[in-house]
């Protein structure tokens, strides 16, 4: 029942788009109708999911294939329902949001087409969660590409949006040539292409050579460090919400598809573990400390995206290292750690793109320098981004909190109990993950300081306004879900337990979840924070609502007549950890440092670029084009030559099969 109730979900969301098709460009009720049908199937698909979460029940499926003999297969278990609660949910809050951020009336000529590939984007994420063979998985997987490839190139009139669709394409592309090769091996290894798990005989090298195939095809989609160079500008430059489902949910499905693959793999080595604690820890770190550098508020929480989706693989590290070495503690921590944060990032990144999609919308720059202020114009929009700005921070009383430290925990117990080879690798992550949360503090400060503090910059930043309900309703349930989450953590314990366990395949995990982890004391902190902040912010009402009008002497710096002028950017905030990085960001400056007391009035500013994008690929590219300019010269619009091309490799195709046919016969003679 739950697989066929999220089957007619998936295809409600499908053909959401396709009445708008046959509306005129700037008729709103296509729109309307997509929102609507988008929604009721959410709603389907949530019901089903959270019923396969509570009761641990899987439910299969078969479909006609394309392929005689090959039908497609679909199962469903607590661990595809993990993930399809998640994509059913920001596909809703998407869907509602766009009704204000995207209107059909505003976007005649790219409305339509939006509103149907979010479906099918949408649809496709759920069956890769549901497929249970190669072809469907790939199947699914391809549409799943193409659909992102076309949405991120939303706004294709703008060179930027090209650029970034097209590696967006590239990289995609070359993870499913991957996933490719890794199911072609899985078939060698299992004899079918049904997603099950490999025999117990299998050889190590084998399982190795599928593991590392998915973790490079899985890991292009999750956006590992330096597998991550399509991100930062995808989710820049797509729609604020369909940045939002790139980060909160597209990114998780390529977590989805390699924990699914482990499943399949037994007794994994403890190298397998340490590989992807290891590459957690530089995503995490690295992450957050390019986000610092970013002035593009869009492109700073991309590289936010990043740094999460290492503590997800933190935590999956150490699950897999708990496998191999037999410490159920680990392996219950670390799984529960990594799945609970999938969820969490998925709540508070997706608020927080919502937010900046807000700021997007009023003020009409990604620019943070170019804003200021906004708070006085925009409350709703700052409350909501500051509740995103401390989950994601993994602070108390929020959902972020919860899972980072599930994952601090059981970086913590493996570092206590490890071997002395394990030791160095869980003590170090223990260490990053500690400094990530401190820079991720920093950085966030930074943002919602430049953005929404002291008095607007630019006339841009003056002319902002509060975003529509439409847009504010989704942000405050996503921020509400954040709150839940962080303050009665016990209400995650069924449907946690349940999917960890059908990761781990040992039903024990699950009564480990709900026994071995400090849900109590979690409870307790989240709780007590909660009330201190609500206190906190009793008494500051009381406070400015009595105060009084008071002279501000002259050494104050002037400070009683502020201008724009004396505000920090977020250069100059972020320029000291900028600097302190400079090994690793390698930041490029622009302009140069006034040297006299009184200088005349110069323009100096500072860019990250990306190590993997900016620094290698583009140039590598440019360096090859410029290798085949010579090659233009055969391109001269002359059907006659064209012909005469064609002929000459005709020619040399034949020509070459005379040594060819020549070999095949002697190797078969001898």
């Amino acid at each position: 029942m739950e697989i066929s109730l999220t089957l007619l979900a998936l295809a409600l969301i499908a053909i959401s788009g396709v009445p708008g098709l046959a509306a005129h460009p700037r008729a709103a009720w296509g729109q309307t109708t997509a929102t609507m049908l988008t929604l009721f199937g959410s709603v389907l698909g949530l019901i089903a999911g959270f019923m396969t979460l509570v009761t641990g029940h899987v439910s299969m499926a078969w479909l006609p294939g394309i392929w005689p003999g090959l039908p497609l297969q679909f199962r469903m278990d607590a661990l595809s329902a993990f993930f399809t609660v998640l994509i059913f949910l920001m596909a809703g809050a998407g869907s509602v949001y766009g009704q204000g951020y995207w209107r059909q009336s505003e976007h005649p000529t790219t409305g339509r087409k939006l509103r149907f590939l979010y479906g099918l984007l949408v649809a496709s994420m759920v069956l890769v969660t549901l497929a249970h063979d190669a072809l469907s998985f790939l199947l699914a997987w391809e549409i799943m590409a193409l659909t992102s490839f076309v949405l991120i190139a939303t706004e294709d009139h703008k060179p930027e949006c090209q650029q970034a669709a097209w590696v967006y394409f590239v990289a995609t592309h070359i993870g499913t040539l991957a996933l490719f090769a890794m199911f072609a091996l899985l078939h060698d290894a299992s004899g079918t292409f049904l997603l099950v798990p490999v025999p117990p005989t299998t050889a190590l090298s084998l399982e190795t050579a599928i593991f590392l195939l998915a973790l490079f095809g899985f890991g292009l989609k999750a956006g590992i460090m330096p597998l991550h160079f399509w991100l930062p500008g995808a989710h820049a430059n797509a729609p604020s919400h369909i940045s939002a489902l790139l980060s909160g949910v597209l990114l998780k499905v390529g977590i989805y598809g390699l924990l699914r693959i482990l499943t399949l793999l037994p007794d994994p080595p403890a190298g397998w573990g340490v590989l992807i604690l290891i590459l957690g820890t530089i995503s995490a770190v690295l992450g957050v400390l390019f986000a610092i550098g970013q002035h593009d508020i869009k492109r700073l929480l991309a590289y936010h995206s990043i740094e999460n989706i290492g503590i997800i693989l933190m935590g999956l590290g150490v699950a897999m290292i708990g496998i191999s070495i037999h410490r159920p503690v680990w392996v219950v921590l670390g799984i529960a750690g990594c799945l609970l944060h999938v969820w969490n990032h998925g709540l508070f990144k997706s608020l927080l793109f919502f937010s900046a999609g807000s700021v997007v919308h009023a003020g009409g720059t990604r620019d943070i320098d170019s804003l200021g202020g906004l708070a006085q114009r925009m409350p709703w929009s700052a409350g909501l981004f500051m509740i995103g700005a401390i989950a994601i921070c993994g602070l108390p009383p929020l959902n972020g909190f919860i899972s980072e430290l599930l994952v601090y925990l059981g970086l913590l117990r493996s570092a206590a109990t490890a071997t002395a080879g394990g030791w160095a690798a869980v003590a170090l992550g223990a260490v990053a993950l500690a400094v990530v949360g401190a820079l991720a503090v920093a950085c966030f400060v930074k943002v919602f300081g430049a953005v929404f503090l002291g008095l607007g910059r630019t006339p841009a930043a003056a002319g902002t306004h509060e975003s529509p309900v439409a847009m504010t309703a989704p942000m405050v349930v996503l921020a509400a879900m954040c709150a839940t989450i962080g303050i009665v953590p016990l209400l995650v314990i069924v449907p946690l337990g349940h999917a960890a366990a059908a990761w781990a395949g040992n039903g024990a995990v699950a009564a480990g979840v709900a026994g071995a982890l400090p849900w109590g004391m979690l409870t307790m902190i989240s709780a007590g924070f909660a009330v201190a902040l609500v206190i906190l912010g009793i008494a500051l009402r009381i406070a400015k609502r009595d105060a009084t009008a008071t002279t501000i002497p002259t050494w104050a710096c002037g400070y009683n007549s502020p201008s724009s002028r004396m505000q920090y950017t977020a250069a100059s905030f972020a320029q000291l950890l900028v600097g302190l990085s400079r090994w690793v960001l390698r930041p490029v400056t622009h302009g140069k440092q006034p040297q006299q007391l009184f200088a005349e009035t110069v323009q100096r500013n500072t860019h990250v670029p990306d190590f993997v994008t900016d620094r290698a690929g583009f140039k590598a590219w440019n360096q090859f084009k410029q290798w085949l300019m010579p090659a233009r010269r055969v391109q001269q619009g002359s059907v006659q030559q064209y012909l005469l091309y064609m002929l000459l490799a005709l020619f040399l195709l034949l020509a070459s099969l005379i040594p060819v046919q020549a070999i095949l016969t002697h190797v078969m003679g001898r």
